[in-house]
């Protein structure tokens, strides 16, 4: 993640599910070979050393950051200490599933590197708990909105590849109907839903979407009107990731233009949860935002 280094801290357990698995399986070797590095007082370039490596590829191997080959796993452990023979093989199986490739990278021509490792947290999280502003959130969009947006974001970009990104778009929607979907939350600013991407269909169309998801068990949609006035939402959107793992802790995704941030520290993820409330509590209510729903379609 090129803007911010996350602080990952969690700890070993097992993390099913297709797509995401393989991701929170990378982050938790990386931590899981740290926290055996830093037990025996061993240098991450001393680490290194023993691999053939630099030191700034030991450092993103225990971030989660790169494929793990399984020489180099087995190596370290063996620095480390680690001398169990069923310790070891659980370790070398988790590195062996954490190389899965992801359904994601088949779209790797127009999928930023960035943007991958979110991919997959998506796909591992049983809740999403998100606040938009500026659009209606990718998991809750039309085709055709889907279109209006990356259209409207990248002009100049070839038709071909504005359909792939959509493409990839309404393919993370599946998660919501999996078996395994997560609980998803979504509290959108108004603006989200005043600002036109497309033409008058299009917009409609999104509307009746909403109306439609929001009815689902697994989906809480609620709108913070303008009325409202000022919110605790003034710091912007941002995501909110919950896995059903527990030594997994919760994580804050911050999406820039070119990079993301990842939030892990207890205290910071903290302060976006209060805030997530806050919008919650001062939010009208599913049924209610139905209704605001139906009125602003009313208006187009």
């Amino acid at each position: 993640m090129a803007a911010g280094e996350a602080e990952w801290s969690w700890g070993q357990t097992r993390a099913e599910g297709p797509g995401g698995g393989s991701v929170v399986r990378r982050i938790l070797l990386g931590s899981q070979l740290r926290r055996l590095r830093e037990s025996r007082g061993i240098t991450r370039e001393a680490a290194g050393y023993s691999i053939r490596a630099s030191e700034s590829k030991i450092s993103r191997m225990e971030l989660g950051r790169v494929s793990f080959k399984a020489r180099d796993v087995e190596d370290l452990l063996t620095l480390y200490g680690v001398a169990d023979d069923a310790e070891r093989a659980a370790l070398l199986g988790l590195a062996k599933e954490a190389n899965v490739a992801g359904w994601w990278h088949s779209f790797g021509d127009v999928l930023p590197g960035w943007f991958q490792t979110y991919i997959g947290l998506e796909g591992a999280a049983s809740l999403i708990r998100i606040y938009e502003v500026q659009f209606v959130h990718g998991l809750l969009q039309t085709e055709s909105y889907a279109h209006a947006v990356v259209t409207r974001g990248m002009p100049d970009a070839p038709q071909a590849e504005i359909d792939r990104r959509v493409a990839l778009r309404l393919e993370r929607q599946k998660t919501l109907v999996s078996e395994r979907a997560p609980h998803l939350h979504v509290v959108l600013d108004e603006a989200a839903l005043r600002r036109p991407y497309g033409d008058r269909a299009v917009m409609q169309a999104q509307l009746r979407h909403l109306i439609e998801v929001s009815e689902q068990p697994d989906i809480t949609l609620q709108v913070m009107p303008f009325s409202f006035g000022g919110h605790a939402g003034e710091s912007g959107a941002f995501t909110l990731l919950r896995f059903p793992e527990s030594d997994l802790s919760d994580l804050v995704y911050l999406e820039q233009l070119t990079s993301a941030l990842y939030l892990d520290k207890r205290e910071e993820v903290a302060q976006y949860e209060r805030v997530m409330e806050r919008l919650a509590e001062d939010s009208p209510d599913p049924a209610e935002t139905r209704d605001l729903l139906r009125g602003l379609l009313q208006l187009i």
